[in-house]
């Protein structure tokens, strides 16, 4: 008959083989694994850690047995003990991506570790897996994205320029003397051209009225370049040449910085935008006057077009840079409503930033800070 003393003694003996057996597996495991893991307690308590671990957060082995919040600042990830408690409370599993202070991207998952008996978690086994290239990939091909959609919404924009002047042209051989008297040729050619202008100015509306859904996140700045803002004023001008001669428009120019390194086709559009947007916006009983103006303030060169037009209420004024927002529902006035959102973008695209002041009835003055 085996004494009961002897049984407790061996069931003992098995008890304490098997958690050495098993604590010699988790240090195998541990000290084998390539990717970062912590093992902290129910105490917040580090307990273990991989080596990959210690390249990565700089942990050693002074760190075993101390509490996490004191060596979180290897970690650097600053909620960690906030997703432990999470993990602890809700016995459920916790994935994210975080970005830690040294700007590394992880992919993190924090794991209760369950005492199966008691049902209940005796901590967490936390697992880092880093994702940072994968990451500046993703952002990659997010801004060539973008950049194909900037490319899009300039070159429908700046096409409604060209085709202005083509519409100007029609009108003014509309006029002509001999056209009047009946020449049914150069009626027959002027009717095909307004048909062609009319389907080509459709076509343009509805490829960018597609295009606009788009998501609008951070832009991809393009190839910069030496450039002459001097020349691409007088570029913008002529684009322009339609719009100014039916309305009179008055454009002077100030130019203290006559270069600057930006993208070109962005520049141009940004001028071409906020240049038409001060003649189509008006005021009613007034020539339209327009001020370029560039000087250097700070670390940017300040480009600012200033009009004699109606004027944003303070209220729009915050608005405008928006998607589809037009400042007014007069049928005298096109647009879709997207040209200061482009503006904004392009800008911003570059380092730079965009801000407008604005008097009702007495026009408004937008600024282009651009990195110098």
């Amino acid at each position: 008959m085996i004494d009961p003393s002897e049984q407790e003694s061996e069931d003992k003996d098995k008890h304490l083989s098997n958690l050495s057996w098993l604590n010699d597996e988790l240090e195998n495991y541990f000290r084998n694994t390539v990717i970062p893991q912590l093992f902290v307690d129910a105490d917040f308590i580090l307990r273990k850690f991989t080596p990959p671990a210690m390249k990565h957060f700089n942990l050693s082995s002074a760190d075993v047995g101390r509490h996490i919040s004191d060596v979180s600042h290897n970690i650097r990830y600053p909620t960690i003990v906030e997703n432990i408690t999470e993990v602890i409370e809700s016995k459920q599993d916790l994935e994210k991506e975080i970005q830690t202070t040294d700007l590394r991207w992880y992919q993190m998952n924090v794991l209760p570790y369950i005492v199966q008996k008691e049902n209940k978690s005796n901590g967490v086994i936390i697992t880092f897996v880093d994702i940072t290239d994968r990451i500046e990939i993703l952002k990659r091909y997010e801004r060539l994205n973008l950049n194909y959609e900037n490319i899009f919404y300039s070159v429908s924009h700046d096409l409604k320029g060209p085709l202005a002047n083509i519409e100007g042209l029609i009108k003014l051989l509309e006029e002509v003397p001999n056209i009047k008297k009946g020449a049914e040729d150069a009626k027959s050619i002027i009717k095909v051209l307004n048909l062609s202008v009319g389907n080509l100015r459709k076509t343009i509306e509805e490829l960018t009225t597609e295009v606009y859904i788009g998501d609008e996140d951070s832009l991809f700045a393009e190839a910069e370049e030496r450039i002459s803002l001097e020349k691409i004023v007088e570029d913008v001008q002529l684009a322009l040449k339609d719009k100014i001669s039916r309305t009179d428009a008055r454009t002077t120019t100030e130019f203290n910085v006559s270069e600057i390194k930006f993208s070109k086709k962005n520049i141009r559009s940004t001028i071409y935008n906020l240049v038409s947007n001060a003649i189509k916006y008006k005021a009613p009983d007034r020539v339209p006057e327009i001020l370029i103006k560039t000087e250097k303030v700070n670390d940017y060169v300040l480009l600012s077009v200033k009009d004699n037009g109606r004027g944003i209420e303070e209220d729009k004024q915050e608005v405008i840079f928006s998607r589809y927002t037009r400042l007014t529902d007069d049928d005298d006035v096109e647009g879709t409503g997207v040209g200061l959102f482009i503006v904004k973008r392009m800008v911003e695209s570059g380092g730079g930033k965009i801000e407008v002041e604005s008097s009702l009835g007495k026009g408004s003055t937008f600024k282009v800070y651009l990195k110098d």
